[in-house]
């Protein structure tokens, strides 16, 4: 698995009353990725809020590498560590240019 890579998950509920197989991106850094076992994930929703410094859109028509189906929005605010071995499968990947943005909604989420 690689940073940017869109893959498949039983992403949980905040509230923890039960989880959905939803597209999530991988943001933790390569090198991470391959020292532990787990990974940073944040979620790709196909709800799409007014425009926010958190979220960047993915229009699947401009990123057909990505493996999403619809337009979608990655949701900087919506962070899992999840084991690798409980990821489904990878569907895709973000160009560089999505994950730029991707980092800048990040670093907003994260106040870095």
């Amino acid at each position: 698995m690689k940073r940017g890579d869109v893959v498949l998950v039983d992403y949980p509920y905040s509230d923890r009353t039960g989880s959905k197989l939803r597209p999530a991106l991988c943001v933790q850094a390569d090198f991470l990725n391959v020292l532990i076992s787990d990974t940073l994930l944040v979620s790709i929703t196909r709800t799409i809020r007014p425009a926010s410094s958190t979220e960047t859109q993915v229009e699947a028509a401009h990123e057909p590498q990505s493996g999403l189906k619809h337009e979608s929005v990655v949701a900087c605010t919506n962070l899992l560590t999840l084991d690798q071995a409980l990821i489904y499968r990878t569907i895709g990947r973000l160009s560089k240019a999505t994950m730029d943005r991707v980092d800048q909604c990040l670093r907003v989420a994260l106040s870095l």
